[in-house]
């Protein structure tokens, strides 16, 4: 399970070993504070684990995937339930949360 946290463009080789879990996407793990990425393995908890080991706080990270051939975001997942910051759902709800989680993973993984 190969797991990379990312803070500047992913490269083909990290990538395709993020890939080797699920094929045809990452979960990702995405602090806002930090415009860090953690990536790859099965579960979004595990990138989250990752991101929390290497100093991140817990309400700044959200889970999210990215779809690489079609170059898609999607904001679903067990570590964005969070009632006590407004986000009863797997699905980040809040616009602008969703905006700034998208333009960190697009900044890292557009056009690769």
């Amino acid at each position: 399970m190969a797991i990379h946290v990312l803070t500047s463009k992913v490269t083909k080789q990290q990538l395709s070993e993020m890939l080797e879990e699920l094929e045809d996407y990452v979960k990702l793990a995405v602090d806002i504070d930090l415009g860090v990425v953690a990536g790859g393995g099965r579960l979004h908890a595990d990138c989250e684990a990752v991101l929390l080991a290497n100093g991140s706080q817990q309400e700044n990270i959200w889970g999210a995937d990215w779809e690489p051939t079609i170059r898609e975001v999607r904001f679903e997942s067990f570590i964005n339930i969070r009632p006590r910051q407004n986000n009863p759902s797997m699905m980040l709800l809040d616009a602008e949360l969703r905006s700034r989680v998208e333009k960190i993973i697009r900044i890292i993984f557009e056009g690769v």
